[in-house]
């Protein structure tokens, strides 16, 4: 058998978000049968902060690591390391410092998953920074089968540590924090011995890239924080609106949605790292055709996968959260959501690319629109529908309101057009199809000596 294709950055990169997604969902089924709702909720709620916290860190400097340290020289690309170090350790410390003053007044604070939120914070952030910059690296290194490894000893180790706990009935609220705080430690001690890290580079870092850096980061936050924001804000509105159990319920639909997150993902990893070398070898035609391609080839992938969930939807339900959550509205959500996500890749890529040709205060000014969309309808449907179909409305109509905007924007920067991005994906689909997966699906007879 040939291993080498097994070796393909998109093999790899759809493998490996296949692991964490795949470890994820599972680990969210265990936890659904083991906590109440109003700890399963609390959980999701801690979660949601600091994916903002992570977002904030990873949204300015995720981009900024692939633009300026793919393709570089070496003397450049430890000067590009060390800064990306040096301003993720700062933006590491300024969360901690905030979340620590804020616990200082916890006196004067009245909501125990509040509370909870600003005890681990803190300690659980610093513990993430090595690997999360060590992802960062791997890339812009497109260095898939390290990622992948890491990703095993970070999933794998909470799934089967909370698996042990649930055993012996110890799968408490607390106990399972104290799990994902011990695995982020484990994983970035890791990255560490092993030099995936290159926090060596530390030492080579530049006040000018660093300016650089911070010039292209404060933009290129919009991309990343965009849908974390969001769905933060609607986080923070159905716990403090409707209770930590309803967001339990909401939050079903939402683990099961990472069906097309998995591959986006995935795509948008390896695409942003063939722009990124595209534009800093300006070569415009090969980045505008990336986008199209890979943004029309996950739209009609997407198609057979929405089919499949609107049929599936509630046994999707009751297999990720057990009985308790049969019959709620979770499974009617993620149907909405599902046919929602037809326009992901466009929107996803619209913004990527926005960030790589240096439109990224476009990108700031689109989630400004969408948040400007989504807090209003999300408050006044909860307000008047008292239930959470009042935050699920908010959807579409929010990212309706950034697609438009990004797409309007981006056109004039380069040739780019939705038939355009339908056509390039049919065409590169049906290369794929006939030039790669139909020859393997032919049979061959067996030849015996």
């Amino acid at each position: 058998m040939n291993f080498s294709r097994f070796k393909n950055k998109h093999f790899l990169a759809l493998v490996g978000n296949l692991v964490i997604s795949g470890f994820s969902v599972l680990t969210v089924a265990l936890l659904y049968r083991v906590l109440s709702k109003n700890d399963m909720g609390i959980w999701f709620f801690f979660l949601t902060v600091l994916g903002l916290a992570d977002a904030i860190r990873s949204g300015f400097l995720t981009t900024a690591t692939v633009k300026f340290y793919a393709g570089t020289t070496k003397e450049r690309g430890n000067s590009v390391l060390g800064s990306v170090w040096f301003l993720a350790a700062a933006l590491t410390g300024g969360i901690v410092v905030i979340s620590g003053i804020i616990l200082v007044f916890s006196g004067f604070i009245h909501s125990e998953q509040l509370i909870i939120v600003l005890q681990w914070l803190g300690i659980t952030f610093i513990s993430s920074l090595p690997y999360s910059v060590t992802f960062w690296i791997l890339i812009a290194e497109e260095d898939y089968l390290k990622i992948l490894g890491l990703r095993f000893i970070n999933s794998g180790g909470m799934i089967v540590t909370i698996a042990l706990l649930a055993f012996f009935h110890k799968a408490t609220l607390t106990n399972i924090l104290l799990v994902n705080l011990i695995t982020n430690i484990a994983t970035s001690t890791v990255a560490l011995a092993l030099g995936y890290s290159k926090i060596a580079t530390l030492k080579h870092r530049s006040s000018i890239i660093i300016k650089e850096i911070i010039n292209f980061g404060k933009y290129s936050l919009s991309t990343n924080m965009s849908a974390n924001l969001l769905s933060t804000v609607n986080t923070f509105l159905i716990t403090f609106m409707l209770g930590p159990a309803t967001l339990a319920i909401y939050n079903a639909p939402q683990r099961l949605m990472e069906i097309v997150e998995i591959p986006l993902r995935s795509f948008v990893g390896t695409g942003m790292s063939a722009m990124a070398t595209a534009y800093n070898n300006n070569n415009m035609y090969h980045l505008v055709h990336v986008t199209k391609k890979y943004a029309g080839m996950l739209t009609l992938a997407f198609i057979p996968i929405i089919l499949v969930v609107l049929l599936g939807a509630d046994y999707a339900v009751l297999l990720l959260g057990g009985g308790k959550y049969a019959g709620t509205e979770a499974a009617n959500i993620l149907r909405m959501l599902i046919v929602v996500s037809f326009l992901y890749p466009i929107d996803r890529f619209n913004g990527v690319t926005l960030d790589i040709i240096l439109q990224q205060k476009v990108n700031f000014y689109k989630v400004l629109i969408m948040l400007a969309t989504n807090i209003p309808v999300t408050y006044f449907g909860i307000l008047i529908l008292q239930n959470i179909w009042g935050a699920a409305i908010a959807v579409p109509f929010t990212l309706l309101a950034g697609l438009i905007f990004g797409y309007h924007h981006l056109r004039k920067h380069i040739s780019y057009t939705i038939g355009g991005i339908f056509k390039t994906g049919f065409i590169e689909s049906k290369n794929l199809f006939y030039e790669k997966i139909l020859p393997k699906l032919r049979f061959q007879p067996t030849k015996f000596s």
